[in-house]
């Protein structure tokens, strides 16, 4: 994984990642689709400062900033936490770096912050995502029926999530995604 770098979020990437965000490529598999000024972009950045359950990381792949990765609701408790990720440049989709980012998160999750459970929600209709997602082991644990007003109508998410104990089961094919 030398060509896959993670960098904390910092002031100098955030009309980097607003662009990101506002692009239609992006917004269409957010919740939130509505346009983020500069304004709202700096609330956020303060806002995820202060959060000590959540972790944002600039994805940089072959030296180009290409995306944006997180953790959010990182529980202790539960032992758990949420994750999600998107990429900017078009010309980065389709070259495995999905693969790539779920085998770095699920071990930073599971070997680093030493929890048991990592959380995904997916839109009903982002297929690709549900299909990496289960390839490596997410199992479907929801279904929220119209859980989301997007696109003039209400969608559908998926909720899914791998154990640690799967993810140990699974380790040699996820040490296999960062060739």
């Amino acid at each position: 994984m030398e060509n896959l770098k993670f960098i904390d979020v910092q002031e100098e990437h955030l009309e980097m990642i607003r662009e990101w965000r506002n692009s239609p490529e992006v917004s269409k598999y957010m919740y939130s689709d509505n346009f983020i000024s500069a304004e709202d972009q700096k609330r956020w950045f303060e806002r995820i400062k202060r959060d000590k359950n959540s972790k944002y990381w600039v994805i940089n792949f072959e030296n180009q900033d290409i995306g944006l990765v997180y953790l959010n609701n990182i529980n202790k408790h539960l032992n758990s936490c949420e994750w999600g990720f998107y990429l900017g440049p078009a010309d980065v989709k389709g070259k495995g770096i999905g693969q790539k980012l779920m085998s770095y998160i699920c071990k930073y999750v599971f070997e680093e912050l030493k929890l048991n459970k990592l959380m995904a929600q997916v839109f009903k209709f982002n297929e690709r995502s549900l299909y990496l997602h289960e390839k490596l082991g997410f199992r479907r644990e929801a279904y929220y029926r119209e859980h989301c007003f997007k696109n003039e109508k209400y969608e559908d998410v998926i909720g899914l999530a791998i154990l640690k104990k799967e993810y140990e089961q699974l380790k040699f094919a996820y040490s296999n995604s960062d060739q």
